[in-house]
């Protein structure tokens, strides 16, 4: 045996440590997998109302945004830049939740007047989330294709009557729903492939 092979190999200091913590983190991979899961039966749920009263549906749009909101500040106090942005977002999201639970009946109304700056405000944040990933997700174009396809859900509910925007709010929140819990899937999967690599 020659001595370079027996020689240790060079390692940058506290790289181990890095690697251990990183590894630590991304083994929480699952929670994000449960929260993606919940999102998509929030979806189901919300898509199979035929004739939902009006306050189930302030009620269950509250709990949307209260579990957006829930997220996004669990997500900021990840130690990465801009995490402020996720703690802002983190704080609209429970602002709209908040005002979702205060009066139910009236909060189907309101949403479905503000119904498409709502989708405007979480496309815009999935594009941004998108591209604040970018350099530690591969699959970070899910969120930003997510974030398009809010974006022009939010100008179409943005065009339509009053009438129509209260039939769609049940398929439109559905939809949001459906999309959170795809790109939260997608992305514990990735956590899940860099936990395996670590």
């Amino acid at each position: 045996m020659s001595e370079h092979t027996a020689t240790p190999r060079f390692e940058v200091p506290g790289a181990r440590v890095l690697r251990e913590r990183a590894r630590a983190l991304t083994g929480y991979w699952w929670v994000l997998l449960a929260a993606g899961i919940a999102w998509v039966g929030a979806a189901l749920v919300i898509l199979q109302f035929d004739r939902a009263s009006v306050t189930t549906v302030g009620i269950l749009v509250g709990i949307l945004f209260l579990a957006a909101g829930i997220e996004n500040l669990a997500l900021a106090r990840l130690d990465v830049p801009m995490r402020w942005l996720w703690a802002v977002f983190g704080v609209l999201f429970l602002v709209s939740a908040a005002l979702s639970f205060a009066d139910p009946t009236d909060t189907f109304a309101g949403l479905a007047d503000v119904l498409g700056f709502l989708f405007l405000i979480v496309g815009v944040w999935w594009m941004v989330r998108a591209f604040l990933e970018r350099a530690i997700n591969p699959l970070w174009w899910t969120g930003l294709i997510s974030g398009v396809l809010m974006t022009g859900l939010a100008f179409w509910t943005s065009g339509q009557f009053f009438i129509h925007k209260a039939y769609v709010l049940l398929v439109l929140a559905g939809i949001w729903a459906l999309l959170q819990g795809i790109t939260s899937i997608v992305r514990a999967f990735a956590i899940r492939a860099a936990h395996e690599t670590l």
